[in-house]
C-alpha cells in the first residue's frame, strides 16, 4: 500500500514509518518538526516538511499521492499543557484532523488509523479497561482525542470511511537495533525521565504521589513497547475494512508502579538513580491497565515486550548513544 504517515518524523510515528517499509509498503510522512525529527524519518520513506493547518498544502499532497491510506499521528500529547492551553490542543489534534479528513473524502482515501490514548477513558472504577469501558476524559487533551474517534465514526456512516482507532497505553523503549528512540523537549515521560537521572542529566527522578491505594502506593501503568505498537498499527491498517469504525486497546495487560519501574532501571542501568517522592499531580488514576484481548483476537497480535526490564534496557541503549537525542537539524 502506499500510505501518507502524519507527524510520522515523532516518537511513535518515526517507529511506524520503519515498521511499514520493511512490511514492503510505500511511506510518504508529513510533519512540521515542531516535536518531531527529520533524523528519526526513515530514509526509505519520502518526506514532506508540511503543516496539516495549511489547507492548500493538504489537498494537494492527498490528491497527487495516490494513497490508498493515512496514518495519522500528528499531535499534541502533554496533558499538562493541555490544561494550561485548551484552545491550542482543540486547534491541532481536532480542527487539523477534521481538515484531514475532510481532504480524504475529497481524494477518495478511506482508510485510516488513528493514534488515540486511553486518556479517553478518564478515571474509571474497574480494571482492566476494555473498549467497552466508558471513555469520560477528564482533561482537554483526552477529550481532543476522543473528539476525532467521533468525527471518524460518524465518517464512517456518512462517506464510507475505514476508520481505527488504537487506544494505547504508556509508549515506551526504543528501537531494538538502537538506532531510533523516544526525544522530547521537554521531556514528559517517566521512562526517560528516570534514564536521564542514570545518565546524569537529573540529579533525580520526582515520583508524584506516594499514598495510592496500590501494593506500594504509587500510581499503576501499562507500558507498552513502541516497536509492539508499531506492529498494532501495521496490523490495523492492513486490515481496515471500509465504512466501519474500529477501536482497539493496546497494551500489555500488566500494570507496572513507579516505584518498579525505577527499580528495574536501578537494574538495568547499574545506577542508583535517586527519587523524591511529590505531592500527588491532580487527575493522576491510581490505577490504568489495558484488556487487549480484542485486538489480539481480531489482529493476532501479542506484544513481543510484556515485562519493563526489557524495555527498559531497549531504552537504555538508545539513551546511552543518544545522551543529546537526535542530532539538530
Amino acid at each position: 500500500m502506499n500510505i501518507l504517515v502524519t507527524g510520522g518524523a515523532g516518537y511513535v510515528g518515526s517507529h511506524c514509518v520503519r515498521a511499514l517499509c520493511n512490511a514492503g509498503h510505500r511511506a510518504t510522512v508529513l510533519d512540521n518538526l515542531s516535536q518531531g525529527h527529520r533524523a528519526a524519518v526513515d530514509p526509505r520513506a519520502r518526506f514532506i516538511h508540511g503543516d496539516l493547518a495549511h489547507p492548500a498544502l493538504l489537498r494537494e499532497t492527498l490528491s497527487s499521492g495516490r494513497f490508498d491510506a493515512v496514518l495519522h499521528f500528528a499531535a499534541h500529547l502533554d496533558v499538562g499543557e493541555s490544561v494550561r492551553d485548551p484552545l491550542k490542543y482543540y486547534r491541532n489534534n481536532v480542527a487539523n484532523s477534521v481538515a484531514l479528513l475532510h481532504a480524504m473524502h475529497a481524494a477518495g482515501i478511506q482508510r485510516m488509523v488513528f493514534s488515540s490514548t486511553c486518556a479517553t477513558y478518564g478515571q474509571p472504577d474497574e480494571m482492566p479497561l476494555t473498549e467497552d469501558t466508558p471513555q469520560q476524559p477528564i482533561n482537554p487533551y483526552g477529550r481532543t482525542k476522543l473528539a476525532v474517534e467521533w468525527a471518524m465514526r460518524d465518517s464512517a456512516d456518512a462517506w464510507g470511511l475505514g476508520g481505527c482507532a488504537l487506544r494505547y497505553f504508556n509508549a515506551s523503549g526504543a528501537a531494538t537495533d538502537g538506532t531510533l528512540g523516544e526525544d522530547h523537549d521537554p521531556e514528559i515521560h517517566l521512562v526517560p525521565i528516570v534514564l536521564q537521572v542514570a545518565l546524569g542529566r537529573r540529579e533525580s527522578v520526582r515520583v508524584f504521589g506516594t499514598d495510592y491505594p496500590t501494593s506500594d502506593g504509587t500510581c499503576i501503568r501499562d507500558y507498552v513497547h513502541v516497536e509492539d505498537l508499531a506492529d498494532a498499527h501495521v496490523r490495523a491498517i492492513e486490515s481496515q475494512p471500509a465504512s466501519t469504525f474500529r477501536a482497539y486497546n493496546v497494551g500489555t495487560g500488566r500494570g507496572t508502579s513507579v516505584r518498579e519501574v525505577i527499580a528495574a532501571a536501578r537494574d538495568a542501568t547499574g545506577h542508583p538513580i535517586p527519587s523524591v517522592d511529590a505531592p500527588r499531580r491532580p487527575g493522576d488514576p491510581p490505577r490504568l491497565y489495558a484488556d487487549a484481548s480484542k485486538i489480539k483476537r481480531e489482529l493476532d497480535w501479542t506484544p513481543r515486550f510484556a515485562d519493563i526490564r526489557p524495555i527498559i534496557e531497549t531504552a537504555w541503549t538508545w539513551h546511552q548513544t543518544h545522551p543529546d537525542g537526535y542530532p539538530a537539524g
